[in-house]
Formats: C-alpha cells, sequence, structure tokens
C-alpha cells in the first residue's frame, strides 16, 4: 500500500470502507424534510409530522439512522 495516503483515507485489506470514514450528513441541520425524504415517504404533512417529533426525540442522529 502506498504510504502517500494518510492512515484513515487508505481502505482495508478486505476492501470495506471503515465507519469513521462514512458520513450521512455535512454538518449542516437536519429538517423534517430531510429525515422524510432519506425515508422514501412522501412529503404530506403527517410524514413531517412523524419527522418533526423523531427529530426531537433523537436529534440529527435520527438521518443517521436511517441512511446506509
Amino acid at each position: 500500500m502506498s504510504t502517500s495516503q494518510p492512515e484513515a483515507s487508505r481502505q482495508p485489506e478486505d476492501g470495506t470502507t471503515p465507519d469513521n470514514l462514512l458520513h450521512a450528513r455535512t454538518g449542516t441541520d437536519v429538517s423534517p424534510e430531510d429525515l422524510v425524504l432519506a425515508s422514501g415517504k412522501d412529503l404530506t404533512p403527517q410524514n413531517l409530522e412523524w419527522a418533526r417529533r423523531k427529530l426531537a426525540e433523537e436529534g440529527p442522529a435520527a438521518l443517521d439512522k436511517i441512511l446506509p
């Protein structure tokens, strides 16, 4: 393996990406619309209310739990 790559960006021998290199968010706030769309649901008043409740309970980690 080349030594020009930083340790954190190197791929493990089995070809899987380590968890510390996987990111679901860009560091910006997560909106209810983001959560609804990431879950594959339509933007309806009921789904937006579901997303508001989920964000209130779990914070931005709610999006991380939905995305692979």
